[in-house]
């Protein structure tokens, strides 16, 4: 089932601001908020659902990445992960503060809290390269990557065989509250306890493993779907394939760069190839046929007699599907008359006969004669 586009979900125009964007994810939030909707399958989806077009139209760059490319651009097409594989614990940890300075605050905030986690691992970014081949029919690559991964010790706690004790500069609760005074009166804010990282407990003996940290760094093999017809500098993102969080945090994600060879004979132009086609001048005048390479292999075609130079020829299918699966390009063939810069005295000698000959004199068109007859009528 195809997906629904995020900007419908947030029932926001294209155009909105971030201020736009924020209000109407906090009004559907609360309206499929799982707390005012117990045990509704169908509210919880619409839930994970705003929370994944919100993370998507919150961001800059993965905004002008969804606008360009569409859900294929973001993770839809490739096996990377949506809104279907976010936890509840991921979309209160990350959005949570979305409500912190809205009427909203005690409702959805108390529960940020009661789910508090450590701190989000550091995305990953990496640089892919593809071949024009790879691109028309989509491919799956495995590379390998140094990351954190969660100690396998200590389970990602840092604490050698799970000794902890409550923090002191949160007491436990995992958060810290300020009081400011503005000319409002008193306000209180609530962060994450830096020491803790929102944990509320702290190691009491590092892991000897890890040294406390609750992590350590690994190689691991990820597989990664890529999508056909993605372009020259697009960017991917797997999400929860990047650093360990810290102290059971969630992961980071993996952010993959795509870069696409230079083909030896073709050029991409949106979803379209470009081959330049060198023939001779003979070959222009009498007709021939020649083999045209494409990414599925040479194709025959004819050239007419008296094919022009600038004559373009069109395979229909033959360039690059879309990313967002709408169908596939076309090959055009840009017809250039060679012109030798050499000539032995019998092909001069053969070349000045024709130059002789009325039917290699260049001949105006119809449309040509008509506006060189109006123009002399109006210069007369």
């Amino acid at each position: 089932m195809s997906k629904r586009d995020y900007y419908e979900i947030l029932e926001v125009p294209k155009d909105a601001d971030e201020i736009v964007i924020k209000k109407s994810y906090r009004k559907i939030a609360m309206k499929f908020h799982p707390d005012r909707n117990p045990d509704n399958k169908a509210a919880e989806e619409k839930f994970k659902e705003a929370a994944e077009a919100y993370e998507v139209l919150s961001d800059p760059d993965s905004r002008a990445r969804y606008d360009r490319f569409g859900h294929a651009g973001m993770n839809g097409q490739s096996g990377f992960q949506t809104a279907d594989g976010m936890t509840m614990d991921d979309i209160f940890s990350q959005f949570g503060d979305v409500f912190s300075d809205s009427p909203f605050e005690s409702f959805f905030g108390n529960r940020t809290q009661q789910r508090s986690t450590g701190q989000k691992g550091s995305n990953l970014r990496i640089k892919l390269t593809l071949t024009l081949e790879e691109v028309e029919a989509g491919v799956k690559k495995t590379i390998k990557v140094k990351k954190r991964i969660k100690c396998t010790t200590c389970k990602g706690s840092g604490a050698k065989d799970g000794a902890v004790k409550n923090c002191q500069t949160c007491g436990g609760a995992g958060v810290v509250r300020q009081v400011r005074s503005t000319f409002l009166g008193q306000m209180q804010t609530t962060t994450q306890c830096p020491n803790c990282h929102g944990t509320g407990s702290i190691v009491v003996e590092p892991c000897p493993k890890c040294r406390g940290e609750g992590r350590t760094i690994e190689e691991e093999t990820i597989d990664i779907d890529i999508p056909a017809g993605v372009e020259d500098g697009m960017q991917l993102s797997m999400r929860g394939k990047g650093n360990a969080g810290i102290k059971g945090g969630p992961a980071g994600d993996l952010l993959i760069a795509i870069e696409v060879k230079p083909h030896a004979d073709l050029k991409r132009d949106g979803n379209n190839l470009v081959y330049e086609l060198h023939i001779s001048f003979p070959d222009a005048a009498i007709g021939t046929s020649v083999d045209i390479p494409t990414l599925s292999g040479p194709v025959k075609i004819k050239i007419p007699p008296g094919t022009t130079s600038g004559k373009i020829f069109r395979l229909n299918g033959k360039g690059l599907p879309s990313v967002q699966a709408y169908g596939k390009g076309d090959q055009l063939i840009y017809v250039n008359i060679w012109t030798p810069r050499k000539l032995s005295d019998d092909e001069k000698h053969i070349l000045e006969k024709l130059q002789l000959s009325p039917n290699f004199k260049p001949q105006p068109s119809k449309t040509e004669k008509g506006f060189f007859e109006r123009m002399k009528e109006f210069f007369n």
